[in-house]
């Protein structure tokens, strides 16, 4: 019996263990109820691309082949996704496209933010989770888990990461 399930049981690459961490991360209801993150389709994808910006944040200036496979992975995840949702084929690839711009604004604004102190990070994280009714206080609370995730990512040896093994801490409310 196990050896027909290591047979048949298929091998997932790092980048795909470490995606999945990210997802399920993502979806924690903590991040939807006490920090007040909307749970549609957009709140989700800022979930996702806040958590995988952190892992790429962890990951600044070591193992580029990961980072990029992760980043590859990421966006294998959201074409799947959309052709699940019954996007057409032409759709796919612009709204991937968008979807890219987007993460990588998100991205950018991040890491400029973290560079230049708290606020910028409580700003940069109400214009792009909450464009449609800023909230100081859900921005707050976003931005303590934030950088306690990010403290928490650096004690984790960059090779285990590359290697899929990625934990997030649980959210603190």
């Amino acid at each position: 019996m196990m050896i027909l399930k290591r047979l048949f049981q298929r091998h997932q690459p790092p980048e795909r263990r470490v995606y999945e961490a990210i997802v399920a991360a993502a979806r924690h209801p903590a991040l939807y109820t006490g920090m007040a993150v909307a749970d549609t389709v957009d709140g989700r994808y800022d979930m996702i691309s806040l958590h995988a910006f952190l892992v790429l944040d962890r990951l600044k200036g070591t193992e580029p082949a990961f980072r990029q496979a992760l980043v590859d992975e990421f966006f294998r995840d959201m074409d799947r996704s959309l052709r699940e949702m019954g996007v057409s084929d032409v759709g796919v690839g612009k709204k991937v496209r968008k979807m890219a711009e987007v993460f990588y604004g998100r991205v950018t604004a991040y890491d400029r933010a973290l560079e230049e102190g708290r606020e910028q990070l409580e700003a940069a994280i109400n214009r792009n989770v909450f464009p449609d009714s800023p909230n100081a206080v859900a921005a707050s609370r976003l931005a303590t888990y934030m950088l306690d995730q990010r403290n928490h990512l650096a004690a984790q040896p960059a090779a285990a990461l590359a290697g899929g093994m990625l934990q997030f801490k649980e959210p603190i409310l």
